[in-house]
């Protein structure tokens, strides 16, 4: 054990040293007046404030080890060296978990996940059905948002004449925001009996979810050459206008054809503003996924951020139950799940996630 703690002391020291550094340089005025440096360093700074942390941790535990260890040798009463010994286990089990801890926050990350989440939501197989589950989806992902306190946009959404959502895209503002919805991504399959069904007979249907990173700094210079903009009314569901006046935004990005749209504000200027940043994200996603998928050819762990086209979940309404297929948890409570519960399913994602990366280290 003393060499395995030993090695992640001098391992997380680098660390410490580092986050001392920051600590001194975005206290500096010269670099308070470089915004866009500060902003750089303090996001630096972040990203290591936890292992730098537990590198304080784990030193003191080892201090008051050493300390015990040497009382102990020091010591003829035998009442007083049974207290050492009892201490000394329980320092010693005290710097195995803070190993545990440390090992798990030394995993590679997502550079993305303290990103804001892009939601895209679209209906699959089921017509009319599949459009009301992606209703529900909406509306579940608004419930689990408002329960971790982040904001929710709805930028784009096409409904259907009976009040279904063929597709919406909604950014889902806060702090690890991507670091929780990205494990969404997948096929959403509903279990149900559908309004229209006169015979009772229980029907399947599919949508899809797609979680993309809000990136800012991306090196994708985007050429008015290669840009589309195209400008229309504000509508709602059958043709209803929300407005008058041209406000919303189509852009296509024509070497990739990716389309975004956005009715979201009611100012033009905006809602462009708005579309370049979902444009932004999806041509970085593209990018990424191409990567991801020739990096995923070799590689053992392909949790990640899932496939999209990888059945991830289903919903039974007649016995009220949720499966997660990828990590085999089921809830019995659909309604709970359904307003927001949905932490034990990326609970579970995460964990299996970090044991197998733990195990790809060893």
């Amino acid at each position: 054990m003393e060499q395995t703690y030993k090695e992640i002391l001098e391992k997380t020291q680098k660390s410490k040293e580092r986050y001392d550094e920051l600590t001194d340089l975005i206290s500096r005025p010269e670099i308070i007046a470089d915004n866009l440096e500060w902003k750089k360093l303090v996001k630096e700074r972040s990203s290591i404030e936890d292992v730098a942390l537990a590198y304080v941790d784990l030193k003191k535990l080892d201090e008051d080890l050493q300390g015990c260890e040497n009382d102990l040798k020091n010591e003829t009463d035998a009442e007083m060296k049974d207290l050492f010994e009892n201490e000394i286990q329980n320092l010693k089990e005290k710097i195995e978990q803070k190993v545990e801890d440390i090992k798990i926050l030394l995993l590679p990350k997502d550079e993305n996940d303290d990103s804001n989440a892009i939601i895209e939501i679209r209906s699959a197989a089921g017509g009319e059905e599949s459009a009301l589950f992606c209703l529900e989806l909406c509306r579940m992902y608004s419930h689990y948002a408002e329960k971790r306190r982040w904001k929710v946009e709805y930028i784009d959404v096409s409904e259907t004449e009976i009040g279904g959502i063929k597709e919406a895209t909604l950014m889902i503002r806060g702090k690890g925001a991507y670091s929780r919805m990205k494990y969404e991504s997948g096929v959403h399959r509903v279990q149900r009996v559908p309004e229209t069904e006169s015979q009772g007979r229980i029907h399947t249907s599919t949508s899809t979810v797609a979680c993309m990173p809000e990136v800012e700094d991306i090196d994708i210079e985007i050429q008015d050459k290669d840009l589309r903009i195209d400008v229309y009314h504000s509508g709602g569901a059958g043709g209803q206008n929300v407005n008058k006046v041209e406000t919303a935004i189509r852009m296509t990005y024509l070497p990739l054809n990716i389309v975004v749209t956005c009715q979201d504000e009611r100012s033009q200027l905006k809602n462009k503003e708005k579309a370049m940043a979902i444009l932004k994200s999806k041509i970085y996603d593209y990018y990424e996924e191409q990567r991801n998928s020739e990096y995923d050819a070799n590689r053992k762990s392909q949790v990640g951020r899932g496939n999209r086209n990888e059945r991830i979940r289903t919903y039974n309404y007649p016995q009220g139950r949720v499966t997660d297929h990828r990590v085999n948890v089921t809830s019995y409570d659909l309604n709970g799940v359904l307003n927001g519960d949905l932490d034990q399913f990326i609970d579970a994602m995460i964990l299996k996630e970090r044991t197998e990366l733990l195990q790809n280290l060893h």
